[in-house]
């Protein structure tokens, strides 16, 4: 096994479970937050993904003195103004479910024709040594509509909502396999997966 592990900043579930296959790549070990029960609580007051992401990264890992990859993501609908960008996972409440937050999403584009329903995810991942540095960012999209109701049962978060136009099917619909490919989340972890290869070879890591 690696020597080398690093630390997801999320006690999100369906988080890790999506993170951990798409880092298996490289040679490091990936240990979810929830091993460590000293881990901090980060307030995510930031007003974009990157600052959040951010906040995640570099004061957990001062905390922790590990490498830690903090994420931030969710969903933009322009009509919206940007609704509900960072406040994804808040969108109807502090406590909100993800079907509360979807509920929400749907009343507010109760009336929009099927221009305005356009939507993209984004995923910004940032990665901070143990000293609390940002070592490297990367940020991706997934564009797609809101549908008109929610569909099929993968995923979480609105991707019973989200719509991938190419295949006229939500996420919720398309499944794991699907999204792994297409998702925003898989788009990042990507580019991360270069950048943490480089850090490697390079002897940063």
């Amino acid at each position: 096994m690696s020597t080398r592990r690093l630390v997801l900043g999320t006690r999100n579930r369906h988080k890790v479970k999506e993170l951990s296959p798409l880092l298996a790549p490289l040679d490091v070990e990936v240990v979810a937050l929830d091993a460590f029960a000293h881990a901090v609580d980060v307030v995510e007051d930031g007003e974009t993904f990157a600052a959040n992401a951010t906040l995640k990264a570099t004061l957990q890992a001062k905390h922790l003195h590990a490498w830690v990859l903090g994420e931030d993501s969710g969903v933009v609908v322009p009509a919206l103004g940007g609704e509900p960008g960072v406040y994804s996972a808040r969108y109807a409440g502090p406590q909100a479910t993800d079907e509360a937050n979807n509920q929400r999403l749907l009343s507010k584009l109760a009336q929009a024709t099927p221009p305005n329903r356009a939507a993209y995810y984004v995923c910004h991942m940032t990665l901070a040594d143990p000293d609390g540095t940002v070592c490297a960012d990367c940020e991706a999209e997934c564009h797609g509509r809101m549908a008109q109701k929610p569909a099929g049962s993968s995923g979480f978060g609105y991707d019973p909502l989200f719509e991938v136009i190419e295949y006229h099917r939500t996420f919720g619909e398309l499944g794991d396999a699907v999204k792994k490919v297409l998702s925003h989340r898989s788009r990042a972890a990507r580019l991360l997966r270069t950048e943490i290869a480089r850090l490697i070879e390079m002897g940063r890591w």
